[in-house]
């Protein structure tokens, strides 16, 4: 994958595991304004057609910045000073225009962690909605603070986050602003796991794509599009979701390799995936 246009994003990739990290490190508090949307978009373009590049398999966004004051810092929130001027038609194309984002984000074809290790407030809040696990230290807190601004979290927060955490702790959270702590995080169902400190957070997302790189992209891709795309139906749409999906990795020739490699594959070896004859 060409790491040029994501540069905004300090992007570094680990093709022996097929992990790409961002180590977000911008503006004053690594604030998500329009530079980032385009870089974000072109990730998303990147990882949605690869092409003959090797596959990313795992995606980790995380961020070692710290405050002046020595805050630790993960995404305070969109870049609102940017604003300043414009109007209402352009503001409200600018929140659609999020909105879509962390809608591909959502689902993007590989396994998505977000590592957040330190103040998490609004759109950061949000993002952690796009990952398909998230980690925290204990120097991370959440909070929308969207309300007090007048408006509300425009970028799935309050579409989605009473399907992770449920209607009561979303209506505290989106309602009243409340910061909450990684330990509160945990308990309500924002993140996963607590890391005591990044690099162990690291380390476990590097044990992620250890394993992810030995299994098929295809089939890892389909069994998330089949789960997501079944959340809310009922059970006999997630099974025609489980058998379309299914049946993709058996057409795709994934089924067949998998068979073919099998004792391979329980010696630890990693079949050449996707490559079919």
């Amino acid at each position: 994958m060409d790491l040029d246009p994501i540069s905004a994003l300090h992007p570094r990739l680990d093709a022996d595991r097929q992990l790409l990290i961002l180590e977000l490190d911008h503006g004053k508090a690594n604030e998500m304004g329009s530079e980032q949307l385009a870089a974000f978009e072109a990730l998303c373009a990147g990882i949605e057609q690869p092409g003959e590049a090797a596959p990313i398999t795992c995606l980790c966004t995380t961020s070692r910045r710290v405050s002046k004051r020595g805050t630790p810092i993960f995404i305070a929130g969109a870049n609102v000073t940017e604003r300043v001027g414009w109007d209402d038609a352009r503001v409200k194309a600018h929140v659609i225009r999020q909105r879509k984002l962390m809608q591909r984000l959502r689902r993007l074809p590989l396994f998505n962690v977000a590592l957040s290790t330190g103040v998490t407030l609004g759109w950061g809040t949000e993002y952690m909605l796009t990952a398909d696990y998230s980690i925290a230290t204990p120097a991370a807190s959440f909070a929308l603070p969207e309300t007090g601004l007048g408006i509300i979290p425009g970028a799935r927060g309050t579409a989605e986050l009473a399907s992770l955490v449920g209607p009561a702790h979303a209506l505290r959270l989106g309602c009243t602003g409340e910061s909450i702590d990684a330990s509160e995080a945990q308990r309500v169902g924002l993140i996963q796991e607590l890391a005591p400190d990044i690099e162990a957070g690291l380390a476990r997302v590097e044990g992620f794509a250890a394993k992810l790189c030995r299994r098929s992209p295809l089939a890892v891709a389909s069994f998330k599009a089949a789960l997501l795309d079944g959340l809310g139906r009922c059970e006999a749409e997630r099974i025609e979701l489980e058998e379309a999906a299914y049946e993709r990795c058996v057409d795709r020739g994934e089924a067949a390799i998998g068979r073919a490699s099998f004792a391979a594959i329980r010696a630890g070896e990693t079949p050449a995936w996707g490559k079919h004859s």
